[in-house]
């Protein structure tokens, strides 16, 4: 179930689906994806599917992670401060955290907080930064940031989110309600204006407001 072997298989799937990006392959590679599952579904971590984490909420499918890092680190000039938003188990936390100098995650269910910060401590990923709010609201006072990526599909894109951009800076973003696509928004420079990209389709948790205990 974790041998390297195993490993390597997930790594050539999201290859024939058309991942390049050999950082994000390596990582993807060498995360150990069970630890962030309960134990009742670690024999599934591999398979390239989605995975129920508690609360609602799910362990997005390893194409769907790859695929958000490199669209990520492509676009961005430079990517030293990356917000997420939506930490859930942890494991797109720690793909991110492997591949930039500062993660910043904000997550609003603090027992799903509270087992990701266990999971990070515990495959030794010492730069994140964790944080229970509302994730629609960013975390202004950590920004601004390089890149910002949503692992939950709000409905229309968060104006705070934009107004966190640094200056180029990058967004990767679910939007959407029934029917979802996947956004790549960057800030032209200082500016307010934003330049939008549609990627594909894809289905995410909803953006929710408020915090969970």
């Amino acid at each position: 179930m974790t041998s390297q072997r195993t490993r390597q298989r997930l790594v050539e799937r999201l290859m024939d689906q058309g991942v390049t990006n050999h950082q994000v392959l390596d990582v993807m590679g060498d995360t150990p994806r069970h630890i962030f599952l309960d134990e009742a579904l670690s024999h599934r971590a591999y398979e390239d599917t989605s995975l129920p984490i508690g609360y609602g909420q799910t362990l997005s499918q390893p194409y769907i992670v790859a695929r958000m890092t490199e669209v990520l680190i492509g676009a961005a000039g430079k990517l030293e401060r990356v917000l997420e938003v939506g930490t859930g188990s942890g494991y797109q936390t720690s793909v991110l955290a492997q591949l930039v100098p500062q993660v910043y995650s904000v997550e609003r269910i603090k027992p799903l907080q509270d087992k990701a910060r266990e999971r990070l401590r515990k495959i030794g990923l010492r730069n994140v930064e964790l944080k229970h709010a509302d994730g629609g609201f960013g975390w202004p006072e950590r920004g601004p940031f390089d890149g910002i990526l949503s692992t939950a599909a709000p409905r229309e894109v968060p104006p705070e989110l934009l107004q966190q951009l640094a200056p180029d800076g990058v967004l990767v973003i679910p939007v959407g309600g029934v029917t979802q696509e996947l956004r790549l928004i960057i800030r032209d420079g200082d500016s307010d204006n934003f330049v939008t990209q549609v990627l594909e389709p894809v289905k995410f948790v909803p953006l929710l407001s408020g915090v969970t205990r």
